[in-house]
């Protein structure tokens, strides 16, 4: 296999990330460099990343995610940034096509995401056809300062390409994940758009009784028997409480 001297940092931030941060860094032990960001970890995340030749531990206080992952990419020593959660799992294929890539700064690379519930592939609920924008030079793009939902600020003058394979992103496990991200995700929400943003309890109402209509009909969640129930009913939760959260923020 012919490579590119393509020279990408990939960019992970972790906290108690021990359950699949292993196989997350081994798969990626052919790229130049690998930063670890972690946030307060109390497990043995940072020990087991510290373990691999590649890889770049730096720590910092959780500070939202758009931001945290801004300083990710200011460690990079690599102009070519790939954005990796720590519980995604990149395969050989996938590798391949990003090394023997022949990199445009003014690209943004998308690539497929296949997520997963207790290692079941979900295919609805909005987990379908899944493209995120993971591969840029830092120079022409970078993240933007969301607490929660953060993404690239790509310019008209960037295309965005599709890559060919996808990725494996064990979302939850159980409905306990579910809950605390719901939870923590909600919080965010509410105080990031604190003060700039209206809400009221019928709001958050409506929002969650359309996400669960959504999710678990027009986007086919009733296909995949309790998996696809219980992801529909915690995104309309998240609708739900992020719009209350908003509201009792708005009030103090």
């Amino acid at each position: 296999m012919k490579y590119t001297n393509n020279k990408i940092s990939v960019t992970i931030l972790t906290k108690n990330s021990k359950q699949y941060i292993k196989e997350c860094l081994e798969a990626l032990k052919m790229f130049d460099e690998v930063i670890v960001l972690d946030n307060g970890s109390t497990d043995e995340t940072i020990k087991i990343a510290k373990t691999f030749a590649n890889v770049k531990v730096f720590e910092h206080q959780f500070i939202g995610f758009g931001p945290l992952k801004q300083l990710a990419v200011s460690y990079a020593t690599n102009d070519w940034i790939l954005s990796v959660d720590s519980d995604e799992i990149f395969e050989q294929k996938l590798v391949d096509e990003i090394l023997q890539l022949k990199l445009d700064k003014n690209r943004v690379y998308s690539i497929l995401r296949d997520n997963y519930y207790n290692k079941k592939l979900v295919k609805a609920c909005g987990w379908a056809n899944d493209y995120v924008e993971r591969l840029f030079n830092k120079n022409s793009t970078n993240f933007n300062d969301k607490q929660v939902h953060e993404g690239l600020e790509i310019t008209k003058d960037i295309e965005v390409k599709k890559l060919q394979h996808s990725f494996k992103h064990y979302s939850f496990d159980n409905a306990s994940q579910l809950l605390n991200k719901l939870n923590h995700y909600s919080t965010l929400y509410a105080e990031q758009h604190k003060g700039k943003k209206k809400s009221s309890p019928t709001k958050a109402f409506l929002s969650g009784l359309f996400a669960f209509f959504k999710n678990y009909i027009l986007q086919k969640g009733f296909l995949y028997g309790y998996e696809g129930l219980i992801i529909s009913i915690s995104n309309a939760n998240g609708a739900f409480y992020k719009y209350m959260k908003l509201y009792e923020a708005n009030k103090r």
